[in-house]
């Protein structure tokens, strides 16, 4: 399986030089659009495991349409994952918006009215913006539900299953 240029690129100017253990087992069975469950220890490299086949998918597709919804348990980790999509979708040309709460919901919005295909959120803030109704999530084609065990222990499991029953479930769920 080759990577597109512009996922290469990305991973390049990002430092990686080779997979991981939990990047070679799970990168591979994204790529066939199977939902996946992973787990490892912090450091191992599980964000670039479901970003890189998701990004793999997106290559050479229409932009400016959400496609990516990441839901996190917490900013701090929301961000450090938009960190990380803004890194490797740069070449790939994909945008991206961390929806978190502790933040102006302002720029937020315009980014979404603006056509992110990528949005790295807490549950609780994007339910806000989705009240609000200029976000459709009905062309969401891949879900990533990160530390989903730490979302349920914070008690956002009812608003997860919200957000999930408005995402098309002819999706990738990882």
């Amino acid at each position: 399986m080759g990577l597109a240029p512009e996922v290469l690129s990305g991973l390049s100017d990002m430092g990686y030089t080779a997979p991981t253990p939990i990047q070679e087992r799970a990168i591979p069975l994204a790529m066939t659009g199977q939902d996946l469950i992973a787990s490892g220890a912090t450091g191992t490299g599980k964000t670039a495991a479901f970003l890189i086949p998701i990004f793999q998918q997106l290559a050479g597709t229409e932009r400016g349409v959400l496609r990516v919804v990441v839901l996190t348990p917490t900013r701090e980790l929301a961000l450090q994952i938009d960190e990380q999509v803004l890194g490797l979708g740069y070449h790939a040309g994909l945008s991206s918006v961390a929806i978190v709460g502790g933040m102006k919901m302002n720029p937020q919005e315009d980014a979404i009215r603006s056509g992110v295909e990528i949005i790295v959120a807490t549950p609780g803030r994007l339910m806000d913006h989705m009240k609000q109704k200029y976000l459709s999530l009905d062309t969401v084609q891949f879900l990533v539900l990160d530390e989903a065990d730490r979302m349920f222990d914070m008690g956002f499991l009812p608003d997860v299953h919200h957000i999930v029953s408005r995402i098309p479930k002819d999706r990738q769920t990882l």
